[in-house]
């Protein structure tokens, strides 16, 4: 089989990658071990965050580091003995985390994030998935004066340089907004406006592969190691043994991407956040009417076609260890407390990995030793939000078009 193009990783990045390419008229092979947006991409928390303007950051006040140290919250836990070979990662994300670090980088960040509502807008309509945004927004409760000050403060910074819109919740406004919380545990809200919401994001990949493949895209399971460069010419060995070539092939394999890379002289400094969900059934008739945030406890709380889908904080462990849904377990009669959640939905707590660079910005370009080599992964908690931006961003790339964003800031030969 010969394409233009091969994109090797069906999460909803390759999955925007490719929709991209083939709107932009190169003939691109989807390929993947699975079925599209089965792994990261299915368990998230649903939100395109148009306010997240500073990627998640590493903690430096000292009794947020005591906490973790005890290694038993809810937005973070750590298997000892994987923390020797993550270290060094997570020192140059602790280093890229200082405030002056942070702020440099939400400058170049910010770039990105500015269009992701956009994007994503327009390649829903494109798909007929409209019906799976909601733009209402999400909030954070907060149960202490001190964390409600100190965010509302950063707010307003956030409002100030980037642009971003939100609403300080009081507690009627709370009420009003969400009924069936336990008020009496809480101080406020703030309300982030602009944000788009998912309310079933594996559906939203499944409508973007429709249309790729109504474009005349194509599918095809296969194992993204076979890749091999011939001359001009990249391969990849099908599951059916067949060979597809291109001559330009793009990586968006997510936390695996870090393994072919270095199959190919790329030593990329990725590692792997790992994350848990499990769904539930209201009691009675109890509705949450936005994603919230229990900004002290760590967990997320998002309305879902299949429930409530609860999510937890970030887990250090390797890619590849047994799923230890310890955090799952200590937010459950937490979240249970500030909104009635019933029974379980899911047989078993869901295990996904975000795939995290120590600057917090994701690699998207050309792999600058391999002419036709492309890469597309890195987005750690904004894989969603970020798709549709990185899609069009690498289309325009391959096809040798302006790019809409400068990708200077998010070239691999950042690491060297």
């Amino acid at each position: 089989m010969r394409v233009d193009t091969i994109v090797l990783g069906a999460g909803i990045v390759g999955i925007s990658v490719a929709l991209h390419l083939q709107k932009a008229g190169r003939s691109t092979l989807l390929v993947d071990k699975r079925a599209p947006g089965e792994e990261t991409s299915y368990g998230n928390a649903g939100l395109i965050q148009r306010e997240g303007v500073y990627p998640y950051g590493f903690p430096h006040d000292f009794g947020a580091l005591l906490r973790y140290a005890r290694n038993n919250t809810i937005d973070a836990h750590y298997h000892w003995q994987a923390i020797p070979k993550l270290a060094p990662f997570l020192f140059s994300y602790w280093m890229h985390s200082r405030a002056s670090q942070h702020e440099a980088i939400a400058q170049k960040y910010a770039k990105l994030i500015e269009h992701s509502v956009t994007e994503h807008d327009a390649l829903a309509a494109e798909a007929g998935a409209q019906n799976l945004l909601r733009r209402n927004g999400w909030m954070k409760v907060f149960r202490t004066e001190k964390e409600r000050d100190e965010r509302l403060a950063e707010a307003a910074r956030w409002k100030r340089d980037f642009g971003v819109n939100y609403r300080a919740l009081d507690m009627a406004a709370l009420k009003a907004e969400e009924p069936h919380l336990d008020h009496g545990s809480l101080i406020g809200g703030l309300h982030w406006t602009d944000p788009v919401t998912v309310v079933d994001p594996h559906g939203l990949s499944k409508a973007y592969v429709a249309q790729f493949e109504a474009l005349g895209g194509r599918l095809a399971l296969g194992d993204a190691g076979t890749l091999k460069q011939e001359g001009a010419e990249w391969s990849v060995t099908l599951a059916d043994g067949s060979i597809a070539t291109a001559k330009d092939v793009v990586i968006a394999l997510g936390p695996w991407a870090d393994v072919l890379a270095r199959q190919l002289g790329y030593h990329l400094p990725l590692a792997v956040k790992r994350g848990y969900h499990m769904h539930y059934k209201p009691q009675g008739n109890a509705v949450l009417n936005h994603p919230v945030l229990d900004t002290e406890r760590g967990y997320f709380l998002a309305p879902m076609l299949q429930g409530v889908r609860l999510t937890t904080g970030a887990e250090f462990a390797d890619r590849d260890a047994d799923a230890t849904p310890v955090q799952l377990a200590r937010a459950e009669p937490i979240a249970k407390s500030l909104f009635p959640l019933g029974e379980r939905l899911d047989p078993q707590p869901w295990l996904g990995r975000r795939p995290c660079t120590p600057d917090m910005m994701p690699i998207i370009g050309p792999a600058h030793k391999h002419k036709g080599l492309w890469f597309s992964f890195g987005h750690a908690h904004h894989g969603l939000t970020l798709a549709a931006v990185t899609g069009r961003m690498i289309a325009e790339m391959v096809t040798g078009q302006k790019v809409f964003v400068d990708p200077a800031p998010f070239a691999a030969s950042r690491f060297g």
